[in-house]
């Protein structure tokens, strides 16, 4: 798929197939995260890939809007570590871009993906911190649900040139 053409298509997805996913496609996700850029190329981030049915079914009673992880094939967890970046406060913005760069691969090797926010919500972030014992300096800023699509959805025209400006407002 041409990158453009992958941006313009992806949609976030939440109806799976009942397939296993396999090790080198999760790899594949993950390598895509790690390629993203971020802030003195410090990347501060850690991944947590989440299989287990059962770890996968608590999240659904910690997260509100992550009931698909009843039928999603497995989630990454994305966090930040405080530890590994010389930018304060820039490990949101680094983990954002890996988020964003899992959701495209995703979306080029044919899986469904969509973004849970965790970061900034307090009670959300606490409540995995709690569930997979995170250390004190990393932080979670999404959950991304993953499984092959049982769902299509149709592309929004979302372009909106009186958005732009040049030289000045």
């Amino acid at each position: 798929m041409e990158i453009i053409e992958g941006i313009f298509t992806r949609r976030s997805i939440r109806k799976y197939k009942d397939k296993k996913i396999p090790v080198e496609q999760v790899n594949i996700l993950i390598k895509a995260a790690m390629y993203a850029p971020s802030a003195r190329n410090q990347q501060p981030w850690h991944f947590v890939v989440v299989t287990e049915r059962d770890i996968l079914e608590k999240i659904t009673k910690v997260h509100p809007y992550a009931k698909m992880l009843a039928e999603a094939q497995l989630a990454i967890l994305v966090c930040g570590d405080e530890t590994l970046e010389l930018s304060q406060g820039y490990w949101v913005v680094d983990c954002s871009a890996a988020t964003e760069n899992i959701l495209l691969a995703a979306h080029g090797i044919g899986l469904g993906a969509v973004w849970l926010g965790l970061h900034p919500r307090e009670e959300r972030k606490q409540a995995i911190r709690d569930l997979f014992k995170l250390p004190e300096n990393i932080q979670p800023l999404s959950l991304i649900s993953i499984g092959y699509p049982d769902e299509v959805k149709e592309t929004p025209e979302r372009f909106k040139p009186e958005r732009i400006h040049y030289n000045k407002w």
